[in-house]
């Protein structure tokens, strides 16, 4: 009896999270990924208390391969520094088992894809087609390659080629009216704790303390969809060069950098939801399924909890069956998994999804008088209540078939 085969397309965060669950489940998983290599530059991403505890749930220590240094506070602020809210990373952690983590993306990504066989990865394997994905899929690559697979996961990132294939007739992407930078620095003199974004008026800029010690920096303007400055380093401080300290000194270390090393995204989520996170034999994950705003944090988290969910209620690896038979029962129980993996994520992925455009909305605001509102509002509110809010999004990761209010540690 053979064991079942998983191609994974797309070598991102997702994509490696849910190769690594079916892999501990006894699946042989091959991963295509179009880029000739591993990413060596990028920017950080925040690990949530819901995706730590994902990762844990497949035995994945994501403190371990990448450092365990937290900030001791969280909030947002003004342009002229004071604090609209603040909470410490010491209460979240006594409120959801776990504090946030915020790595470096390569450096992540490469701990994930050292958990995989070596021969499992296949970099520069573009994917251009899935053929037959109602019954057993054959994934085409551009060297004319056809991957027989029992399972295809569809991890190809927010233009995702397979979301446009299979639901033709979806909207696509929405431009939320936003242009992100985003950098790495390295500055430990500047002795800086707390992870903030502070707030002006349709401008925005985030600093997080990675886990290895640097410093992972956005900043997002309103602007039209294409705006591009020829120097992004110069139109950093132009925007933000007279905002409180330690912004200023920030942009200095950004002005060391080359200019490639700031990249410089137009910020879109997905229109509306897909009808379903699969079809066939496929499954859509991360950005692919459900592109988000990144103003919550939640885009590499919610892909991290859609592969733990998909691999914990797919069959294990062992008893596939020879192509147009049934598994050992005479039924193969991957449709049916796959049905039940949308119906695990769709909702609460679509939810996510609208709150965090909402959130940008606000983070937004242009007029001087919505923005001032905004921050008297937030200003009044005390920080257990804005805490308490973050407890769907943090406390929200459950495998299916665990009772409500599980937590896993």
């Amino acid at each position: 009896m053979r064991r079942r085969h998983a191609v994974v397309v797309g070598a991102g965060i997702g994509g490696l999270t849910a190769a690594i669950a079916l892999h501990r489940r006894g699946w042989d998983v091959t991963v295509c990924e179009r880029a000739p290599e591993p990413p060596t530059t990028g920017a950080g991403i925040g690990l949530a208390p819901n995706a730590l505890r994902a990762l844990q749930a497949i035995g994945v220590g994501a403190a371990h391969a990448v450092g365990t240094a937290v900030p001791a506070t969280m909030g947002a602020r003004r342009r002229d520094g004071r604090w609209l809210t603040r909470v410490g990373t010491a209460a979240m952690a006594a409120r959801y088992g776990l504090a946030p983590l915020a790595v470096p993306r390569p450096a992540f990504t490469a701990a994930l894809a050292a958990a995989l066989p070596p021969e499992a990865l296949r970099y520069g394997t573009a994917v251009t087609a899935v053929d037959d994905p109602a019954g057993w899929p054959a994934v085409r690559t551009a060297a004319g390659e056809d991957l027989p697979a029992d399972l295809v996961v569809s991890a190809d990132g927010i233009h995702s080629p397979l979301r446009r294939a299979f639901f033709p007739s979806h909207p696509g992407l929405h431009y939320i009216g936003e242009s992100a930078w985003r950098t790495i620095v390295d500055a430990p003199d500047l002795r800086i704790s707390d992870m903030s974004e502070t707030w002006g008026r349709g401008e925005r800029f985030g600093v997080t303390p990675l886990a290895d010690g640097r410093f992972y920096l956005y900043a997002t303007a309103v602007v039209p969809a294409g705006t591009r400055s020829a120097d992004p380093r110069a139109e950093l401080r132009r925007r933000f060069g007279s905002w409180h300290d330690p912004i200023p000194d920030l942009l200095d270390r950004v002005d060391r950098l080359h200019p490639a090393d700031v990249l410089q995204n137009d910020l879109h989520d997905l229109a509306a939801p897909l009808p379903a996170l699969h079809h066939g034999r496929i499954a859509w994950l991360g950005d692919a399924a459900h592109a988000m705003a990144p103003n919550l944090g939640q885009g590499g988290c919610q892909a991290i909890e859609d592969a733990v969910v998909l691999a914990h209620l797919l069959p294990g690896g062992d008893g596939g069956s020879p192509p147009g038979g049934g598994g050992a029962g005479g039924t193969d129980p991957v449709p049916a998994a796959l049905a039940a993996y949308t119906a695990a994520r769709r909702d609460r992925t679509d939810a996510v999804r609208l709150r965090a455009r909402r959130a940008g909305r606000l983070g937004a605001l242009r007029s001087p008088l919505a923005a001032a509102a905004r921050d008297l509002a937030v200003l009044a509110t005390p920080s257990r209540i804005a805490l308490r809010g973050l407890d769907d999004l943090f406390n929200g990761f459950r495998l299916p078939g665990d009772a409500p209010g599980v937590r896993r540690r």
